[in-house]
């Protein structure tokens, strides 16, 4: 029976072996690909009706952006002050100004073609200047939106990523275009 147990520890010691082998490689790549390149989040509430729905899941790219700044009609999810990340569109680039008058979003005094949106943007809100390295942002759903008419401009820095793909539920995955 001893002679026994050198070899059950000796299999079970190699069972982790492979288990580590295996298991650690794959750990490391989903922790660099969900850091650095992309990862997966939840839409919450209805601010981005009627492109984006509450609980539709969703896949961010991280890495665009390294190489080029945003740009308007990107949607990307940001950091706030407030526990979740945020998704918004973007509107207003930097050195541009952004008002809101008559239902419609003007940059740099000219009215904004927003063919993606169900209604008028209602409200006023007087010319304000996006910084460098900061971007305008707002809710494809004006009228329920928490966005930079709130909390101001949203700094490159807080951009998390990019949302690039639906995908779920199945019926409404996609690619996610301007």
């Amino acid at each position: 029976m001893s002679g026994d147990m050198p070899a059950k520890e000796s299999r079970l010691k190699s069972w982790l072996r492979e288990l580590l082998e295996a298991i650690l490689p794959a750990l490391v790549i989903v922790l660099v690909v969900n850091i650095f390149l992309a990862q997966a989040t939840r839409v919450e509430g209805q601010s981005m009706e009627p492109n984006l729905h509450n609980n539709q899941r969703l896949i961010i790219e991280k890495i665009s952006y390294r190489f080029h700044s945003p740009t308007r009609g990107d949607i990307v999810v940001i950091r706030r002050p407030q526990p979740d990340p945020l998704i918004k569109r973007i509107i207003g680039l930097p050195g541009e100004t952004v008002e809101i008058h008559d239902g419609q979003v003007y940059i740099n005094g000219t009215p904004l073609n927003e063919p993606y949106l169900t209604q008028p943007t209602v409200g006023i809100m007087p010319a304000r200047l996006v910084p460098e390295e900061h971007i305008f942002v707002l809710g494809d759903n004006r009228g329920s939106s928490n966005d930079s008419r709130a909390f101001g401009m949203v700094s490159f820095d807080d951009i998390i990523g990019r949302a690039w793909l639906r995908y779920w539920p199945p019926t409404e995955s996609g690619l996610i275009l301007k």
